[in-house]
């Protein structure tokens, strides 16, 4: 299994991020081919100093292929085109592989 970890920054306008990000990303982001799993997570707590993320975001899919196909698909580009237009607060993301223990 493949997770792609999105995390977002306290944006300038919450509740603009938050009607967004329900209204259009969610949405956009559901029609994504070949995903697993999608869940998002909301008042994180940072443990070891730092600032807490706004929000994060779990997708996966079932290996680095499939990923790759979806983000290479329209609704791949529509989804990741999407990001800025509310993401004012910055955004981090990555992959990696997981490995049930």
């Amino acid at each position: 299994m493949v997770r792609f970890l999105v995390l977002y920054n306290t944006p300038e306008d919450p509740a603009a991020f938050d009607r967004h990000y329900r209204e259009v990303h969610i949405p956009l982001t559901r029609k994504l081919p070949g995903l697993r799993r999608y869940a998002m997570g909301r008042h994180a707590t940072a443990i070891r100093g730092g600032e807490p993320y706004y929000l994060i975001a779990e997708l996966e899919w079932d290996d680095m292929a499939a990923l790759q196909k979806a983000f290479q698909s329209p609704e791949g580009q529509a989804t990741a085109q999407d990001v800025p237009t509310f993401a004012s607060g910055g955004v981090r993301s990555m992959v990696y592989e997981v490995e049930e223990l």
